[in-house]
């Protein structure tokens, strides 16, 4: 993935989607983020998606059932073609997948202060510290490179990702390619993205 993540960064720094960067600790449970970068024939894929749209729940696996759900939705993600349809005249295949789980605290900023002299009532102290278990947030992250024969070919993507993934209602989708940049949102309903004149 590292010679093709100068593309994403790329499409991560573009101006029109600074706005759609989004942080790990500021996602909004039923929407994920896709960036697509193409160069040649080459696709590069970034995904991003809240643990509750992945396996319905984002706090720290405690069973063998969470467990068990955290890693065959890996499993799942490391599977780009099943999530991600492309036309068959394009002749994709996969070079390089993976998918983890990332969590993320986001009490980590009262952490950060050094100053509680100004606490003078520890009680209080103690109430900011309740929110510490519901604070945790996961995300799902996964990366795909794509090599397609048939580049030309790519009209749409069918995304069968919101079949595999119930509680997921929305993609915002990003593509970079020679022939510019572009944002679309994907929902469940409408669960294709037609892409004539981007590639």
């Amino acid at each position: 993935m590292k010679q093709n993540l100068p593309i994403l960064l790329s499409l991560l720094a573009l101006p029109a989607f600074a706005e759609g960067t989004r942080e790990l600790d500021s996602h909004e449970h039923g929407v994920g983020e896709l960036n697509i970068a193409m160069e040649g024939k080459t696709i590069a894929m970034e995904l991003h998606a809240p643990g509750a749209d992945i396996v319905g729940f984002e706090y720290a696996a405690t069973s063998d059932e969470d467990r068990a759900a955290i890693e065959n939705a890996v499993a799942t993600l490391a599977k780009p073609l099943d999530l991600f349809s492309f036309p068959d005249a394009a002749k994709c295949t996969v070079t390089r997948a993976s998918a983890e789980l990332e969590a993320e605290e986001d009490h980590d900023e009262h952490a950060k202060h050094d100053d509680h002299d100004d606490h003078d009532d520890h009680d209080d102290h103690a109430k900011h510290d309740d929110h510490d278990e519901e604070a945790s947030h996961t995300e799902f992250h996964a990366e795909y490179v794509l090599n397609c024969d048939n580049p030309d070919a790519i009209s749409k993507i069918d995304f069968a990702y919101f079949e595999a993934f119930p509680n997921a209602l929305e993609l915002e989708v990003q593509i970079v390619s020679s022939a510019g940049a572009k944002a679309f949102e994907v929902e469940r309903d409408a669960p294709t993205l037609d892409l004539r004149g981007m590639f």
